[in-house]
């Protein structure tokens, strides 16, 4: 018996090794057939379009870099090489990512393919419109700058992308861009001020040539067949602004990890974006991995916009100051005023997410956040504002300057309330917000409203932390007082 059962077991591991040497070797095989598109493939991946019967792009690949005549007259190794770490300095010290890190792995890398597989089956128009890609970046890191840009070229099909537009943001070197602007495609801008993302990618988006714009962070990498999806449904309907499902590039090592293809974007009352798992009923209904995903936010550092539609809604408010809360002021502006925000599980990009800002805020950042929160709170939430104050009491007091612009052009585009966006874009909200006026007739103390320089109310929540039952959204009392 002993005999019988030892044989068993040592069947059964040389079945287990052979297995796993099967599974290493279709694991680094060509890829020939959709079937094997999700498995990993060396990196610049070239997309050929041919048109089928069904007068679709088909999509086909084979292993490529950049061609040289494309690269121009720019030398890649100068370029790395003006930029380099000093013996013993922080890696994180500058970028807050690990920056020695970034220069070995050099400007083209392997990365793997972290779709769905039935995305390599989907096919797309062969007549897609191009696009303008458009990269803003203040003393960003030559390696992974330089890695976003190629992994563009390499990536996308070469009739898509029809210019790479920089906004160096007063960057301390001005060759950082420069230098980039003798790759074939790929154009810089230089800020002759600190100006910040928002004002810089309308720049941009004012330079623009292509129909369509493609707005993408500085710290990326761009997947296998990436554009073609996003590029697919704004073509569709010019009305949706479509963003890819955002991979994380490890901040440490740079190791390059798939994101989960469940989430959408979200926010809490305080105006905090948020990564949330879709509703369970939305989850039951989808069939198809490859769908879209309706999202009531977007993280707002990669999505795509037909560049008409745009400038219709009012590109960007320009009075916010350089970075955050403009992900939300767009959203509620897309959706409030005829258009849709989606996700696109076809399509993949990397993105390094920091644990802090490498740059300075002039105001500071937390100032810099209320600001511009607050400026989306008073002219897109109407009553609803008052929970955002709640969640957010420092934000009261604080000067946002004039809305009187954006609040002329919510009239003009005859855009819906915001109590619209709650039932039928954002229904979740609805929970914290009974849950406010649960807590309404416990109110003990009760202020009048102010009025605010910007001309709108001000609430002032007037529950005590230590009156039972009314502290909710983050330990702060959230009760509806008059």
């Amino acid at each position: 018996m002993r005999r019988i059962r030892a044989n068993a077991i040592a069947i059964l591991t040389v079945a287990w090794i052979l297995g796993t040497f099967y599974y290493l070797w279709q694991d680094n095989k060509p890829q020939t057939s959709p079937s094997s598109a999700s498995q990993p493939r060396a990196a610049g991946a070239r997309i050929h379009g041919q048109k089928g019967s069904s007068g679709r792009l088909e999509i086909h690949r084979e292993d490529r870099t950049i061609p040289l005549i494309l690269m121009g007259g720019f030398e890649e190794k100068a370029y790395l090489a003006g930029k380099q770490m000093k013996p013993g300095e922080d890696p994180y010290r500058e970028h807050a990512f690990n920056l020695q890190e970034s220069n070995r792995l050099g400007s083209e890398r392997a990365i793997r393919d972290t779709r769905h597989y039935r995305c390599a089956s989907v096919n797309y128009d062969a007549d897609l419109p191009p696009t303008s890609v458009i990269i803003t970046f203040h003393n960003e890191a030559r390696s992974t700058l330089l890695r976003t840009i190629k992994s563009v070229l390499m990536r996308s099909p070469a009739s898509l992308v029809q210019e790479i537009i920089l906004i160096d943001d007063f960057s301390s070197d001005p060759e950082d861009c420069q230098l980039l602007s003798q790759i074939q495609k790929v154009h810089c801008l230089r800020n002759g001020r600190r100006e910040g993302l928002i004002r810089s990618r309308v720049r941009g988006a004012n330079a623009a040539s292509a129909p369509v714009l493609t707005f993408l962070d500085s710290h990326c990498e761009v997947n296998a067949d990436w554009l073609q999806p996003m590029i697919q449904r704004v073509k569709e309907d010019h009305t949706r602004v479509v963003s890819p499902i955002i991979d994380v590039i490890s901040l440490d090592n740079f190791a390059y990890l798939a994101a989960s293809a469940d989430l959408r974007g979200g926010f809490d009352w305080s105006l905090h974006f948020k990564w949330e798992q879709i509703p369970i009923e939305q989850k039951m209904a989808r069939s198809d991995p490859t769908l879209p995903i309706r999202t009531p936010v977007i993280a707002g550092g990669i999505f795509v916009m037909e560049k008409n539609w745009f400038n219709h809604l009012g590109q960007y408010d320009t009075h916010m100051d350089i970075w955050g809360g403009e992900n939300f002021e767009l959203s509620f502006r897309v959706w409030m005023c005829g258009g849709s925000l989606e996700i696109l599980p076809c399509s993949r990009v990397g993105h390094v997410f920091r644990k802090r800002h490498p740059y300075d805020f002039p105001e500071g950042n937390a100032l810099t956040y209320i600001k511009n929160t607050r400026r989306a709170a008073e002219v897109w939430m109407d009553e609803y504002k008052q929970y955002y104050y709640s969640a957010r009491p420092s934000a009261q007091g604080k000067a946002y300057g004039s809305i009187a612009e954006r609040t002329a052009l919510r009239r003009k585009l005859n855009c819906k309330p915001f109590r619209w966006y709650m039932e039928n874009v954002y229904p979740e909200l609805r929970w914290a917000h009974a849950r406010t006026q649960v807590h309404a007739h416990r109110c003990t103390h009760k202020h009048k409203n102010t009025r605010t320089p910007g001309g709108g109310v001000e609430f002032r929540a007037a529950c005590h932390p230590n009156e039972a039952g009314v502290c909710g959204i983050r330990r702060v009392c959230v009760c509806v007082c008059v």
